[in-house]
């Protein structure tokens, strides 16, 4: 038998470059941030909760057409005038008719016995939810190139539930810094307390839209407006999700350290507005999750974790929902955690 060649090839073995275990999977940048070290216990919880998110956005996909355009907003209807005198009589000299009565006789109907609308008065609405009734306008706002369509099933259960007004904004994908968003977004508040009546409004912002929220709310004197702020899965301190050499100009803002974010954390001496920042233990977008907290020595703020759920079902979970419309309702108390699983 030949002897074998001093020329022949060494037999593979690891190389210093790549050390026994290595993939190419751990080469891909940002690949550490998602390590057991931040995951750690919560892989399979992890796993379900990606899958509930994948199916969302399929479904999102189906309806991210119907919300392209803007939403086009009817001003709700006036009650009707009463015309009745100071002595119980209207305008054409018949007793303790008002506008109404009017209106039912010249439908047909027969007018209700005085017992009756007295007794309706006293009971108050007989139909219909009455949490949102007396509530100011809500505005929604979207996160990172998404649309109002995000809202479908949040704007229906608050208008389920009394609130008259509810509407889903668009800005534009175009739109390449936060800054301008806030300041497109002031006009449009203003269009809407003339139209409603109201001088302030409340917003519920998803992922970035409460940062574009939040910055009119700070920078641009929109505490007048606003008189309560919910944001969900918004990145207040900024999440590493994002890639430092992300080529959106807006993914780059919401960082940790931006410039914009650093303008957010500066002083906000007597800022009048209510934030409620709902944030999950397990969103794949806020790394870490915590980054959703909104934390800040001169705002009122409440800080309320979700569990068991990801960044997609946010603005799509009852529990979410329930809690946002308390938050709307008035200054009381609100947990510091709720179950979603």
């Amino acid at each position: 038998m030949a002897a074998q060649s001093s020329e022949s090839e060494p037999e593979p073995g690891p190389t210093p470059e790549e050390p026994p275990g290595d993939s190419h999977w751990n080469r891909i940048p940002g690949h550490a941030l998602w390590t057991s070290s931040l995951w750690s216990g919560h892989s399979a919880e992890l796993a379900k909760v990606a899958a509930i998110d994948l199916a969302l956005f399929a479904g999102h996909l189906l309806l991210y057409p119907t919300g392209i355009l803007p939403e086009r907003i009817p001003t709700p209807p006036r009650p009707p005038d009463d015309q009745d005198g100071p002595d119980g009589s209207d305008s054409s000299g018949s007793s303790g008719s008002s506008g109404a009565t009017r209106a039912r006789r010249a439908r047909g109907a027969t007018p209700l016995p005085a017992e009756s609308r007295t007794e309706r008065r006293a009971e108050g609405p007989s139909e219909g939810p009455s949490e949102g009734r007396d509530q100011p306008p809500v505005l929604l706002l979207h996160g990172f190139v998404d649309n109002r369509s995000a809202f479908t099933l949040l704007r229906r259960s608050l208008l389920r539930h009394g609130w008259t007004r509810v509407q889903a904004l668009n800005y534009s994908p175009l739109t390449g810094d936060i800054r301008t968003a806030a300041a497109m977004l002031g006009p449009h508040i203003e269009r809407v307390c003339a139209e409603s009546g109201h001088a302030q409004v409340d917003i519920v912002g998803h992922s970035l839209g409460g940062l574009v929220a939040r910055y009119y709310v700070q920078c641009l004197g929109g505490d007048a407006r606003v008189r309560n702020l919910v944001t969900m899965g918004t990145p207040h301190s900024g999440t590493r999700a994002v890639p430092a050499l992300a080529p959106h100009p807006l993914a780059r803002q919401m960082r940790p350290g931006s410039p914009v974010l650093a303008e957010l954390a500066g002083p906000a001496p007597g800022c009048r507005t209510r934030f409620v920042a709902f944030w999950s233990d397990l969103d794949e977008f806020m790394i870490p999750a915590e980054s959703a907290r909104l934390e800040h020595p001169d705002l009122s703020t409440a800080n309320i974790k979700v569990r068991g759920i990801g960044h997609l079902a946010l603005p799509v979970h009852g529990s979410v929902a329930a809690e946002i419309r308390q938050a709307l309702s008035g200054p009381g108390p609100l947990p510091d955690a709720i179950d979603a699983a």
